[in-house]
């Protein structure tokens, strides 16, 4: 008599007692069988719907990866692809958003008309997103403070005011979550740059219009530049900013040595090819 295997596991109940009526046993044993198998069954499809998260968590972990790898090659676009592969599967993770929020960024000086904006108005989505779902992440405050500094390109006077303030909140709210966040100073640096240099009959104007404008020093800017510096000395743009910000301050000889300095600094990221053309524009002034 035809013995049931357990090497057959993987047979469909159908196909099992197929076999079995077709060697002439009992519809009894037919039916003994078809429930073995039924009851396997159920036990199969356990575990590929435990696996299937695995999986696809292998598969996010691997798109991160690989998205790293262009971004520290200088490739944005390709970078931006893979963190959005990513993304399909890990859609609420907050250190994810913040990368792709960098990506649309970086790919700005690449970009010109309205697919620049579109990348501003993207990077500034996905910042957004990453605050609301872990506000206590550092990271996702200063990749908003980013992204609201590089859509103010395009907005309106009283927008950049409004912006202006929401820039300088996020920028203190990262570095308050992660003192040692030397982007978080250097946002704040720049921040106290731009507002430091307005002038006094814009801001009067603007107190009429838009109810003014808020208050920033060179010297705020120096100090948040001089510690950026101290966290990360490998950033060329919060060298060339301190430089600029000296030159601004009427230290043309300090400026030119900073300047230099910096000018002299191996690009790593892609803003660096920007930052350096405003280094050697500052120094051409002097």
């Amino acid at each position: 008599m035809f013995r049931y295997s357990y090497k057959n596991k993987l047979l469909s109940s159908t196909y099992c007692c197929f076999s079995w009526i077709y060697a002439g046993n009992s519809l009894m044993c037919g039916r003994r069988l078809v429930i073995r198998s039924t009851m396997f069954l159920p036990r199969l499809l356990l575990i590929v719907l435990l696996t299937i998260p695995f999986v696809f968590s292998q598969s996010a972990s691997e798109w991160i990866s690989k998205g790293e790898a262009f971004e520290a090659t200088g490739n944005p676009k390709q970078a931006l692809e893979a963190f959005q592969s990513a993304e399909k599967t890990m859609p609420d993770d907050a250190t994810l958003l913040v990368k792709i929020a960098k990506q649309y960024g970086d790919l700005m000086p690449s970009l010109k008309g309205a697919a620049k904006e579109d990348a501003s108005l993207k990077s500034l989505e996905y910042s957004r997103k990453a605050v609301a779902i872990d506000p206590k992440s550092s990271d996702s405050h200063l990749a908003l403070a980013l992204s609201l500094g590089k859509n103010t390109e395009f907005m309106g006077n009283r927008q950049k005011i409004e912006a202006s303030r929401e820039i300088k909140t996020a920028a203190e709210t990262a570095l308050r979550l992660n003192p040692k966040s030397d982007y978080a100073h250097h946002m704040l640096g720049r921040w106290h740059q731009e507002v430091a240099g307005v002038s006094t009959a814009t801001r009067a104007l603007a107190k009429i219009i838009y109810g003014g404008i808020p208050k920033g020093t060179y010297k705020e800017a120096l100090r948040h530049f001089e510690s950026a510096r101290i966290i990360n000395n490998r950033r060329l743009i919060h060298q060339i900013e301190y430089g600029r910000t000296l030159a601004i301050m009427g230290r043309d000889a300090e400026a030119k040595t900073e300047i230099q300095k910096g000018l002299a600094m191996v690009n790593r990221e892609a803003d660096d090819k920007d930052s350096k053309e405003r280094g050697r524009k500052t120094l051409e002034s002097l």
